[in-house]
């Protein structure tokens, strides 16, 4: 089994080097292996005893694993709550729980460490900036697809409005039971 490619454990490692809590979540179950499965992709890691990540040795034994659907690249734009959702995570019982919760609730402190080449104030303006954009962008891009709705219901009715498929849904059940009564009237007189 191949092992996480070193820019990613560095990663992972800078972002539990910032989460105390995920490390001492994780130390218990030093010395044990997990496997993530993104296809095509498979790599290892094990549980170092300071509760980061390390390459796995050769002949260990997964005790993890951690199998994530091909669309993960797109439901990553939806949000870590989106992938977790798709993930599937066997093995081990606590191990597994344990790790599922730090994925859960791991977060980048990208202030921080923007924070080392720039300044505390000017890393909290860029960042607070950012968000800020961020949230104007899914603002626009749900006005966007609001509108576009819209048009289509009303403008260039290619697309039905709810009101009327609940209007159709009705009527349909109101002939449904008229049809059954004229059935039963029709039996009656027969």
């Amino acid at each position: 089994m191949l092992p996480l490619p070193a820019p990613i454990q560095a990663a992972i490692n800078h972002v539990l080097g910032q989460a105390a809590w995920a490390r001492e979540k994780l130390m218990p179950f030093a010395g044990h292996s997990a496997q993530i499965k993104l296809p095509p992709f498979e790599a290892a890691f094990l549980i170092a005893p300071d509760g980061s990540i390390a390459a796995p040795a050769a002949d260990a034994e997964l005790e993890v694993s951690i199998s994530l659907p091909a669309t993960t690249p797109l439901l990553a734009l939806q949000g870590k709550d989106a992938v977790m959702r798709a993930a599937r995570i066997e093995g081990s019982a606590e191990f597994a729980e344990a790790l599922g919760f730090v994925i859960r609730n791991l977060r980048w402190d990208a202030e921080e460490d923007l924070s080392n080449l720039i300044g505390d104030i000017a890393a909290h303006r860029l960042i607070k900036g950012g968000q800020e954009l961020a949230a104007r962008q899914r603002q626009a891009t749900q006005n966007f697809a609001a509108n576009l709705a819209e048009y289509f219901t009303e403008e260039q009715p290619l697309i039905a409005r709810q009101a009327d498929i609940t209007s159709f849904s009705a009527e349909i059940d109101r002939l449904r039971d008229d049809v059954a009564r004229l059935d039963k009237r029709l039996q009656r007189l027969a």
